[in-house]
């Protein structure tokens, strides 16, 4: 018993001893995005153009070689890009900040 003790304490003080380091949330980009005015699901292709107007960029379509597999298409807009299942919005996503945005990064402590 005296010795899972110790141990216990050891690896506790390794533990509070190392540098403290956490991610950084990008809250900020979260909340943007719940903010963001984005296509609904379920809203077709002519109504998201309609209301966003015409997208920068149509990607090629993707799937549809088996009939288990659908059509998506994929629309770019500057702040988000559009996913469609045939003619209907399956997804709307923002797109990253910056080309070389990874995600969270450490935080630089003092």
């Amino acid at each position: 018993m005296p010795l899972r003790s110790a141990y216990l304490a050891a690896s506790l003080a390794l533990a509070f001893a190392a540098p403290a380091q956490a991610d950084r949330l990008l809250i900020e980009r979260v909340q943007a995005g719940e903010a963001a005015q984005l296509p609904a699901r379920g809203q077709s292709m002519a109504q998201v153009e309609a209301r966003f107007g015409a997208p920068q960029q149509r990607l090629e379509p993707r799937g549809g070689q088996r009939a288990a597999w659908p059509v998506i298409h994929r629309w770019v807009y500057p702040e988000f890009t559009v996913y469609f299942e045939r003619d209907r919005v399956i997804n709307a996503v923002l797109n990253r900040a910056a080309p070389e945005e990874l995600g969270p990064i450490p935080v630089q402590r003092p």
